[in-house]
């Protein structure tokens, strides 16, 4: 199991943990909504509990919980601006549809 950092998101994630002063890592989760049925939620995290998951990855810590890491194992996270839009990518292996807005995604069946 592991999810990994791209240089430029690891960076982003040092630079924001930098000006903010604290907090462990990057919060990676999912929670079910839109109309493929996941969505990715993304938080800076001050703290680590004991049913979370942590990976580092180039010097950063990624926590995940429990019941998210079976949606996202293998995720890849990269940071990208285009234009007037900055925003994390994923490119996850277990995706097996999205919608076409890109906000949801299914998964295949285990």
């Amino acid at each position: 199991m592991a999810i990994t950092l791209t240089e430029a998101a690891a960076q982003r994630v040092s630079d924001h943990l930098e000006s903010r002063g604290h907090g462990e890592g990057l919060r990676l989760g999912v929670k079910t909504t839109g109309c493929s049925g996941l969505a990715y939620v993304v938080d800076f995290a001050d703290e680590i509990s004991p049913e979370d998951q942590v990976f580092t990855s180039r010097g950063v810590k990624v926590i995940v919980d429990g019941d998210s890491i079976k949606y996202i194992d293998g995720t890849e996270i990269d940071f990208a601006s285009d234009g007037f839009s900055t925003a994390f990518r994923f490119k996850n292996p277990n995706v097996a549809d999205e919608c076409g807005c890109g906000e949801s995604f299914t998964v295949n069946p285990s």
